[in-house]
């Protein structure tokens, strides 16, 4: 068994798109019309074979106080990997993204909470060898 597909609950999917691709750095694997909305992947340009984040519509009722809750409590949804936490973080303030939590040293991981501008809270981590 393998994970293929996660999911992102996003307020508007245009946004998030741009978003993940254009600031995250994510490539689209699959842009597909779906009625109202569409079914939208990325993946990581490191691994585009591997997990693909779905940027999922969040327009079930029950999701909006999920985010609302998550995020006033500053609970991340998710969480990225990177190599290098304190670079990603200049990187990505550096093109405005707004971020709960600086670069935090906790022993054997180095965590950083943003905000993905489309209602969630997410987690980069790097975990020292």
């Amino acid at each position: 068994m393998r994970i293929t597909l996660t999911s992102v609950l996003v307020d508007d999917q245009d946004k998030a798109l741009r978003f993940y691709t254009e600031i995250l750095g994510f490539t689209t694997k699959h842009d597909i019309p779906m009625g109202e909305h569409r079914w939208i992947t990325v993946v990581s340009p490191e691994d585009p074979d591997g997990t693909e984040l779905v940027l999922e519509p969040d327009s079930h009722p029950a999701v909006k106080p999920f985010k609302e809750a998550l995020a006033s409590d500053g609970i991340p949804f998710t969480s990225f990997a990177v190599d290098d936490v304190q670079a990603e973080f200049a990187r990505l303030d550096a093109l405005g993204v707004r971020f709960t939590q600086e670069p935090v040293d906790m022993g054997p991981v180095t965590t950083a909470v943003l905000d993905d501008t489309c209602g969630n809270l997410i987690q980069i981590t790097h975990q020292a060898g």
